[in-house]
């Protein structure tokens, strides 16, 4: 059984930045490619950036830059530092196993951390 959960998310006006944090354990295991994930209202889920269990990263261009993204193996954990945050960037955001989106409907994911950016 898949666990996630996701914390560090809050209400900030644009230039601020946030940490978010992500604890998973189940059948989620320290080798997989991790992604953070959003979502906004109206929108499809997309994912904004992956890092390998070896450390390589992955970002979606509208946040490279802006966001980085981490983890830590040994507490089986994956953070999203977010700085020079945009109204933009105001979504739901998850974690999860980086797949395709053609995955999205049968993985089981947290209940997100909600950000919202105000101009």
């Amino acid at each position: 059984q898949v666990q996630l959960v996701e914390s560090g998310g809050g209400s900030v006006q644009a230039g601020g930045s946030l940490r978010l944090a992500c604890v998973f354990s189940g059948n989620i295991f320290s080798r997989n490619t991790m992604g953070w994930y959003r979502q906004a209202p109206g929108n499809q889920r997309e994912v904004v950036a992956s890092i390998t269990s070896g450390g390589d990263t992955v970002y979606q261009d509208s946040v490279r830059a802006r966001f980085t993204i981490s983890r830590d193996n040994a507490k089986n954990t994956v953070y999203l530092q977010m700085n020079n945050l945009k109204p933009e960037d105001t979504a739901v955001y998850y974690c999860n196993r980086f797949l395709p989106s053609a995955w999205y409907a049968s993985m089981s994911w947290g209940q997100g951390t909600q950000v919202t950016v105000s101009s």
